[in-house]
C-alpha cells in the first residue's frame, strides 16, 4: 500500500493526516501506517495526547457517515454504532455535528 502520513495544522491544532492509493485497504493497517508516519514525521519533537488527537480524528468522520447512511436517525445510528442515544447526542455535540 502506497501511504503518506504526516501532520497539519488545522484549526490551530495537530491533525493527522493519510494520503492513500485507491486500493482498499482494513482501516487497521491504514491507522498503523498512519501512526508509523507520524512517528518517522517527529523528527526529535516530543509528542503528546495522542489518544485524543487520534479520536478526534477517527470518531467526527465516523458520527458523520454514520448519520448520513441512517438519514439523521439518531436511534438507527445509536444501534449501528453499540452506543446509547444519550451518547450520541452527546458526541454529536462536541463535534458540532447536530
Amino acid at each position: 500500500m502506497n501511504v503518506e502520513a504526516g501532520i497539519l495544522q488545522e484549526n490551530g491544532q495537530e491533525a493527522l493526516t493519510v494520503a492513500h492509493s485507491k486500493r482498499s485497504e482494513p482501516l487497521r493497517h491504514c491507522v498503523l501506517d498512519a501512526m508509523q508516519r507520524y512517528f518517522e514525521n517527529l523528527d526529535g519533537h516530543g509528542a503528546s495526547n495522542l489518544y485524543r488527537l487520534v479520536m478526534n480524528e477517527v470518531e467526527s468522520p465516523l458520527l458523520q457517515s454514520v448519520m448520513q447512511y441512517t438519514g439523521g436517525n439518531q436511534t438507527q445510528a445509536a444501534s449501528l454504532l453499540g452506543i446509547s442515544r444519550s451518547t450520541l447526542r452527546k458526541k454529536l455535540s462536541q463535534y458540532d455535528l447536530d
